[in-house]
């Protein structure tokens, strides 16, 4: 019986950290480099993880992550607020490696403004 809860508890532990190298962290962000821009979104994504815009940006398309789709619902934010087409002020920080990679502190949409860390 021992021997049956040691495995499980090993395969707990091993399915636990398996997928720590999917969560890409906070800390690849430069915080010392603030983005703080208006642009159309080209394309959108509201699902988890992280709900995802697509925006042009200094000649490229950029990938915005926001927030986890139950923060930004639970924040006042929808699918429809960020759909396709959609103007947005974005403040956001740089990937320190990805190029064309930022994470969104904060969204303006209409004028209001969505905290979303």
């Amino acid at each position: 019986m021992a021997y049956l809860r040691n495995i499980t508890l090993v395969m707990i532990m091993l399915m636990s950290i398996s997928f720590i190298p999917f969560h890409h962290g906070w800390a690849n962000y430069d915080q010392t480099k603030v983005l703080d821009f208006k642009a159309v979104v080209e394309e959108s994504t509201f699902e988890n993880p992280h709900a995802l815009a697509k925006v042009p940006l200094q000649g490229k398309t950029w990938t915005v992550y926001l927030a986890p789709a139950s923060r930004m619902t639970a924040r006042g934010l929808s699918a429809d607020m960020i759909k396709k087409g959609t103007a947005l002020r974005i403040v956001a920080y740089p990937h320190k490696t990805v190029k064309t990679e930022m994470r969104a502190e904060r969204i303006f949409v209409d004028g209001e403004k969505y905290e979303l860390r």
